[in-house]
Protein backbone atom coordinates (compact mmCIF):
# COMPACT_ATOMS: atom_id res chain seq x y z
CA UNK A 1 0.00 0.00 0.00
CA UNK A 2 2.41 2.43 0.75
CA UNK A 3 5.71 0.74 -1.57
CA UNK A 4 8.85 1.35 0.27
CA UNK A 5 7.83 3.85 2.68
CA UNK A 6 6.73 3.93 5.98
CA UNK A 7 2.93 4.34 6.82
CA UNK A 8 2.15 7.61 7.22
CA UNK A 9 1.60 8.99 10.88
CA UNK A 10 -2.27 9.89 11.33
CA UNK A 11 -1.26 12.61 13.71
CA UNK A 12 0.96 14.68 12.02
CA UNK A 13 0.68 18.35 9.87
CA UNK A 14 0.53 17.39 6.03
CA UNK A 15 0.04 19.71 3.40
CA UNK A 16 -2.99 18.70 1.86
CA UNK A 17 -2.51 19.06 -2.08
CA UNK A 18 -6.60 17.17 -2.25
CA UNK A 19 -7.72 20.26 -1.45
CA UNK A 20 -5.17 22.98 -1.64
CA UNK A 21 -5.58 26.26 -3.10
CA UNK A 22 -2.21 27.58 -3.51
CA UNK A 23 0.50 24.75 -1.68
CA UNK A 24 -2.21 23.00 0.77
CA UNK A 25 -0.76 24.64 3.97
CA UNK A 26 -4.24 26.26 4.81
CA UNK A 27 -6.24 22.51 3.99
CA UNK A 28 -3.47 20.88 5.82
CA UNK A 29 -3.83 22.76 9.03
CA UNK A 30 -8.06 22.52 8.43
CA UNK A 31 -7.81 19.12 8.66
CA UNK A 32 -5.04 18.82 11.37
CA UNK A 33 -7.43 20.71 13.74
CA UNK A 34 -11.02 19.69 12.04
CA UNK A 35 -12.35 22.90 10.75
CA UNK A 36 -12.97 24.02 7.38
CA UNK A 37 -10.39 25.38 5.33
CA UNK A 38 -12.04 28.06 4.44
CA UNK A 39 -12.19 29.50 7.66
CA UNK A 40 -7.77 28.83 8.27
CA UNK A 41 -7.48 30.97 4.34
CA UNK A 42 -9.57 34.19 5.75
CA UNK A 43 -7.70 34.10 9.18
CA UNK A 44 -4.34 33.79 7.42
CA UNK A 45 -4.98 36.68 4.64
CA UNK A 46 -6.61 38.97 7.57
CA UNK A 47 -3.90 38.32 9.86
CA UNK A 48 -1.54 38.61 6.52
CA UNK A 49 -2.71 41.82 6.07
CA UNK A 50 -2.46 43.25 9.60
CA UNK A 51 0.34 41.23 11.03
CA UNK A 52 2.95 41.91 8.30
CA UNK A 53 5.02 39.50 6.79
CA UNK A 54 5.57 37.21 9.09
CA UNK A 55 2.75 35.07 8.66
CA UNK A 56 3.98 34.92 4.83
CA UNK A 57 7.04 33.72 6.36
CA UNK A 58 6.16 30.76 7.95
CA UNK A 59 3.27 30.29 5.15
CA UNK A 60 6.30 30.08 3.04
CA UNK A 61 8.25 27.77 5.26
CA UNK A 62 5.80 25.40 6.51
CA UNK A 63 4.85 24.75 2.25
CA UNK A 64 8.62 23.95 1.81
CA UNK A 65 9.12 21.50 4.81
CA UNK A 66 5.86 19.45 5.55
CA UNK A 67 5.09 16.37 3.52
CA UNK A 68 2.56 16.09 1.31
CA UNK A 69 -0.57 13.87 2.52
CA UNK A 70 -0.28 10.68 1.07
CA UNK A 71 -3.43 9.85 -1.40
CA UNK A 72 -3.73 6.54 0.47
CA UNK A 73 -3.49 7.80 3.97
CA UNK A 74 -6.59 6.08 4.73
CA UNK A 75 -8.36 2.97 3.49
CA UNK A 76 -11.99 4.55 3.49
CA UNK A 77 -13.52 8.22 3.91
CA UNK A 78 -14.71 6.79 7.86
CA UNK A 79 -11.39 6.03 8.70
CA UNK A 80 -10.48 9.24 7.69
CA UNK A 81 -13.28 11.29 9.76
CA UNK A 82 -11.61 8.36 12.58
CA UNK A 83 -8.41 9.98 12.86
CA UNK A 84 -9.51 13.69 12.58
CA UNK A 85 -11.67 12.88 15.75
CA UNK A 86 -8.58 11.49 17.29
CA UNK A 87 -6.82 14.52 16.38
CA UNK A 88 -8.87 16.86 17.65
CA UNK A 89 -10.16 15.45 20.21
CA UNK A 90 -8.59 12.41 22.00
CA UNK A 91 -10.69 11.87 24.77
CA UNK A 92 -14.06 11.92 23.20
CA UNK A 93 -12.40 9.30 20.23
CA UNK A 94 -11.61 7.44 23.42
CA UNK A 95 -14.57 7.06 24.65
CA UNK A 96 -16.67 6.36 21.30
CA UNK A 97 -14.17 3.60 21.07
CA UNK A 98 -14.97 2.50 24.38
CA UNK A 99 -18.66 2.75 23.44
CA UNK A 100 -18.29 0.41 20.11
CA UNK A 101 -16.55 -1.94 21.94
CA UNK A 102 -19.23 -2.32 24.68
CA UNK A 103 -22.25 -2.62 22.10
CA UNK A 104 -19.83 -5.42 19.89
CA UNK A 105 -19.48 -7.36 23.51
CA UNK A 106 -23.05 -7.16 24.28
CA UNK A 107 -24.21 -8.19 20.94
CA UNK A 108 -21.65 -10.94 21.55
CA UNK A 109 -22.98 -11.89 24.69
CA UNK A 110 -25.91 -11.93 23.24
CA UNK A 111 -25.12 -14.48 20.44
CA UNK A 112 -23.11 -16.86 22.65
CA UNK A 113 -26.61 -16.76 24.88
CA UNK A 114 -28.38 -17.86 21.61
CA UNK A 115 -26.02 -20.51 20.01
CA UNK A 116 -25.81 -22.08 23.64
CA UNK A 117 -29.32 -22.37 24.74
CA UNK A 118 -31.33 -25.41 24.57
CA UNK A 119 -34.14 -24.25 22.68
CA UNK A 120 -31.38 -23.31 19.79
CA UNK A 121 -30.18 -26.89 19.66
CA UNK A 122 -33.64 -28.10 19.66
CA UNK A 123 -34.09 -26.34 16.63
CA UNK A 124 -31.14 -27.57 14.97
CA UNK A 125 -31.59 -31.07 15.71
CA UNK A 126 -35.05 -30.87 14.19
CA UNK A 127 -33.67 -29.29 11.20
CA UNK A 128 -31.25 -32.03 10.76
CA UNK A 129 -34.05 -34.19 11.13
CA UNK A 130 -35.22 -32.85 7.76
CA UNK A 131 -32.57 -33.05 5.67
Amino acid sequence: MYGNSKPPKYKKLYLDKQNAKISGVCAGIADYFGIDPMVVRIATVIIGLFGGGLILVGYILLAIFLDAKPVDMFESKREGEFWKGVRTEPSNTVRDVRHKFRDIERRLRAAEAHVTSPSYNLHREINDLDK
